[in-house]
């Protein structure tokens, strides 16, 4: 399986606020979902929409800082497998891109890592462990 930019990523400080505001858009989130740390739904095509708390980001970057006026989405590709987010971090740390995460087993269940775009936005490259 190739790489497949398939996530949309958005930290958010009040996540009752952000589910209330993402529904009026037409998004369907689970009910009960603003008690959550972290919520997605599908938007079609394959892509989802996921938002995270400040505090669900922090259990894994814990130097992690909300900086007042700037974004915070982020955009995930899906890997295939653990190889393949390896494989990609490689390449794109050869090619001279700047790394934010390198890649790490995550408690949730997947291999994980995060690249920088020429902006410094952040790319997470990710698959299901093995």
């Amino acid at each position: 399986m190739g790489i497949r930019l398939n996530v949309i990523g958005i930290v958010v400080a009040d996540m009752g606020a952000s589910l209330a505001f993402y529904r009026r858009l037409g998004v369907e989130f689970a009910e009960g979902a603003e008690m959550a740390p972290h919520v997605d739904a599908e938007l079609g095509g394959g892509v989802k929409l996921m938002l995270d708390t400040e505090e669900t980001v922090r259990s894994f970057r814990p130097d992690w800082v909300a900086v007042p006026g700037a974004g915070r989405i982020g955009l995930a590709c899906d890997c295939g497998d653990p190889g393949g987010v390896d494989a990609k971090f490689s390449e794109l740390v050869e090619a001279g891109y700047r790394v934010e995460l390198k890649p790490f087993d995550a408690f949730w269940g997947q291999r994980y890592a995060t690249v920088l775009d020429p902006d410094g936005h952040g790319v997470d490259l990710y698959a299901a462990s093995v």
